[in-house]
């Protein structure tokens, strides 16, 4: 399925997409199940029934409307974590003059930085030298409540799929000797356009990962060369953590950032941003001085 969070002027609705239309999975169920299709989190946490239970009212629903009229949404609006990888490709590391990291490097993007597939990116109004750049990465999301995983059966603790940007502030992120302020912006993560369950990708490891800066490819790869890859990833996050339903994992991102370029490119109001996953989808935002 294609879980999207949207707007039809009724407030945010979870709902499922079914060729060019939306089914609302939160007004067409029964009461009692109005918990499970509160939240894409909600959803989600339900686990297996709930699914189930969203498959039965696609197959049925009459209750859709045309996914061009309705404002699609990020699919989680406030997941608990978003959890980052740097240097996660061996030509991203190699761009920066680096060496990918043994182990995953981890960073924490703050739920703020959420916005929808087509929002605006904010250049920060307090940034008087912007050195925003763009990273097209895949990202999982954590299917249930989950805490020392092994590697061996982290799959079953994804719940889907999505495209992520994790939009960078360069000069904070490399000027404050952290990455947090300068990946933490209101609108730097834009994620979706929808959350891909499962079962609609044979293989993560295998999908086209490209991002566009007013048409221009600026980066093309595959998650095939993924350093580390997402049982992993799972597996070395909920070492010490527990995920919950909704936390997001962004994988990395490959080489032909912005800032590697000769001279460095950085975002400027105007600029439409695209990153495409294969199999899963295109985000697609317009720049905006804030």
């Amino acid at each position: 399925m294609r879980l999207v969070t949207f707007d039809a002027g009724q407030g945010w609705r979870v709902g499922a997409v079914r060729g060019d239309e939306v089914a609302d999975l939160t007004a067409d169920c029964k009461q009692q199940e109005v918990p499970w299709f509160a939240s894409m989190e909600a959803l989600l946490a339900a686990g297996e029934p709930g699914l189930r239970r969203a498959h039965e009212i696609l197959g049925r629903s009459l209750r859709t409307k045309p996914l061009a009229e309705v404002r699609i949404g990020p699919p989680l609006l406030r997941p608990s974590k978003i959890l980052a990888l740097g240097f996660n490709y061996h030509d991203h590391a190699a761009e920066f003059s680096t060496t990918a990291p043994a182990a995953p490097l981890i960073f924490a993007k703050y739920p703020n930085s959420i916005c929808g597939p087509y929002d605006a990116i904010v250049i920060p109004p307090n940034d008087d030298d912007p050195q925003v750049d763009y990273e097209a990465e895949l990202a999982v999301v954590i299917g249930r409540r989950c805490k020392g995983v092994p590697a061996a059966g982290a799959m079953e603790a994804v719940g889907g799929y999505m495209a992520l940007n994790d939009v960078s502030e360069r000069k904070w992120q490399f000027g404050d000797k952290q990455w947090t302020r300068g990946k933490s912006s209101d609108t730097f993560c834009p994620i979706g356009p929808w959350l891909v369950t499962p079962e609609e990708i044979a293989d993560p490891h295998s999908l086209a990962v490209r991002s566009r800066v007013n048409g221009e490819l600026r980066q093309h790869s595959t998650t095939a060369l993924l350093v580390h890859k997402i049982p992993a990833l799972i597996e070395y996050c909920s070492a010490s953590m527990t995920l919950e339903p909704g936390d997001i994992i962004a994988t990395g991102t490959p080489t032909g950032v912005g800032m590697q370029r000769k001279p460095p490119t950085f975002l400027k109001p105007g600029d439409v941003v695209e990153v495409q996953i294969d199999g899963i989808g295109t985000l697609r935002n317009r720049v905006e001085a804030g």
